[in-house]
């Protein structure tokens, strides 16, 4: 994919969630998906690159809302059919702005990474993207990533940043 494009559309959607009007208190309905206490269960997958092999990336984790629209999170995912194997254990914040239909967000997120024969790889990076409501309790998320790897080495590694889009499928409990 694109790199320009991924980045473009990623600031499109950070500006379009800054600039939208604020929710007003009575906008956010007692029990909404990202209300105070609420918990989300989210699972993703789709083909990833590395190491010059080809992966099955999958993905599982749980949010919960500290306040109203304010997630902390936690994530572990897994490449499968590539070699070396890997996972990744991802602590996040999210915030999901809470306009009537579509509901853009942001967060960061640092991320252990555990390569079969490697030192473990640390990174940070920001997300952006939307929710589009799917069902009473169900959400699909769009968007995309920024991900930068602290001291990487650039001989082992052919970059030490990446940018990719995000689908998730989330539901609230």
């Amino acid at each position: 994919m694109n790199n320009k494009l991924v980045a473009t559309t990623v600031l499109a959607i950070i500006v379009s969630g800054t600039f939208a009007p604020p929710a007003a208190a009575q906008s956010v309905a007692v029990g909404s998906a990202f209300s105070k206490g609420r918990v989300q269960f989210f699972v993703g997958g789709g083909p990833g690159r590395a190491f010059d092999d080809d992966y099955f990336v999958f993905s599982l984790g749980a949010s919960y809302y500290v306040i109203d629209g304010l997630a902390l999170g936690l994530s572990y995912e897994t490449w499968t059919g590539g070699d070396p194997s890997m996972y990744k254990i991802t602590p996040s914040v999210t915030y999901v702005f809470q306009q009537p239909a579509i509901k853009p967000y942001v967060g960061g997120f640092y991320r252990r990474t555990s390569i079969e024969n490697r030192e473990d790889l640390d990174s940070v990076g920001g997300r952006a993207g939307v929710y589009l409501q799917a069902g009473r309790n169900a959400y699909i998320g769009l968007g995309g990533v920024y991900e930068s790897y602290l001291d990487c080495n650039e001989n082992v590694f052919r970059s030490c940043h990446s940018t990719y889009a995000e689908v998730t499928f989330t539901f609230a409990f």
